[in-house]
């Protein structure tokens, strides 16, 4: 029989969609995909290049469990100078992906009965990390009115004595929401008043768009920082998803219980990609910045077009990331029938809200050349109309 945490753990939906859309391509069907949480870009050279270096050279063997000492000085140096956050070495834990990294940050501060807050709508894994720490995630409801943020208000009705941590993703998966420092700083007075740690997912930080500021919250403040663990890695920012490279910083003492969790699970990330995500520093502002317009135009060019449709379709123009999260209520659909019916009749794959928690919308992803996006797009409109 099967443990009581694997049966209440569901498959990613995300995951599942891309894998039915793969295999429809394979069968030779003409499918646009809008589902992938990864950049089309390719990894850049200098990465590659690092990577084989580090396999020819034997660099293949075991290696810290937290990390190399030179990558987690290069994250310590990307903090501060990126995020504004002095720490010390031992404050890094590298793991097998941000994914990795939020696992093991549940498992090391969430009890059984303890209540996580996690803002809806949310990336899908976040709920199902919780209950595999045999905690409870609370939702805090948004909607598209209030631009799917949460304030202190909606925090205090949802707090109680059990509450142990709340999830922050800025920007965010699957709405592209962007906290400003004002907004972040009321979050952060919540959070130490009433002693509550925060968990700060911020993969998405190099895409953002209109000159928008970068916030981590616990760069405003000593009180907060000793409270948040902040998460980043290599898939989105560097296009180094399938590395699968990750890390977060937190106080001393969570960071040696997640190093000590690790120990036994995974130990190190892989040795050689280490050495390829050490390469990855040295691209300066001209990379992020090429990658971050492309994905604007794209962006401009989704909102633009859904505008034409916007009698049945709404949306939230996101702010960063590179997902559009599309209000389908008027189509009479629920997100699992629109995206079944929309692949079938038209071979376009996107992904439905539910799981997000909102299913009456659906995620279109713009990680995708332009030319797919137009199809895409042509061929939702024609459907679109048609119904």
């Amino acid at each position: 029989m099967l443990s009581k945490r694997a049966t209440q753990v569901g498959p990613s939906a995300t995951l599942q969609i891309t894998a039915t859309a793969k295999r429809m391509v394979k069968e030779g069907k003409d499918v646009v995909a809008f589902g992938a949480g990864e950049p089309d870009f390719d990894t850049p050279d200098v990465v590659k290049s690092a990577a084989v270096a580090a396999i020819q050279s034997g660099f293949t063997k075991y290696t810290p469990t937290s990390g190399i000492p030179e990558l987690k000085e290069a994250i310590v140096r990307k903090l501060k100078n990126d995020n504004g956050l002095d720490y010390e070495a031992g404050a890094v834990v590298v793991s097998c992906g941000a994914k990795h990294s939020l696992y093991n940050i549940f498992q090391v501060i969430v009890d059984a009965g303890d209540e996580v807050l996690i803002p809806v709508p949310y990336w899908v894994s976040y709920p199902e990390m919780v209950k595999l720490a045999g905690g409870k995630p609370v939702f805090i409801q948004t909607n598209l009115k209030e631009d799917f943020k949460i304030t202190p208000e909606k925090l205090r009705s949802c707090v109680s004595k059990k509450t142990k941590a709340l999830v922050l993703n800025s920007p965010s998966n699957p709405c592209g929401v962007v906290y400003r420092r004002q907004e972040l700083s009321a979050i952060a007075d919540f959070c130490t008043e009433n002693n509550i740690y925060c968990i700060s997912d911020e993969i998405y930080e190099k895409i953002i768009f209109d000159g928008i500021e970068h916030v981590s919250i616990a760069s405003l403040s000593e009180k907060i920082k000793k409270l948040t663990v902040t998460v980043n890695g290599f898939s989105k920012s560097y296009s180094m998803t399938g590395w699968r490279l990750g890390y977060c910083v937190a106080e001393s003492g969570i960071a040696k219980a997640i190093s000590n969790i690790q120990d036994h699970s995974t130990s190190n990330p892989t040795s050689f990609v280490q050495k390829a995500a050490l390469a990855a520093f040295s691209l300066g502002p001209a990379f992020f910045d090429d990658a971050r317009r492309k994905f604007q135009e794209r962006r401009d060019y989704i909102v633009s077009r859904l505008d034409k449709m916007n009698t049945v379709l709404s949306y939230k123009k996101p702010e960063g990331a590179f997902y559009i999260f599309v209000n389908i209520k008027k189509t009479g659909m629920d997100s699992f029938a629109f995206a079944k019916r929309l692949l079938e009749e038209k071979y376009v794959a996107l992904i439905p809200g539910g799981p997000f928690g909102c299913n009456d919308y659906v995620r279109i992803s713009f990680a995708t050349s332009m030319e797919k996006i137009k199809t895409g797009l042509d061929r939702i409109e024609e459907w679109v109309n048609q119904l």
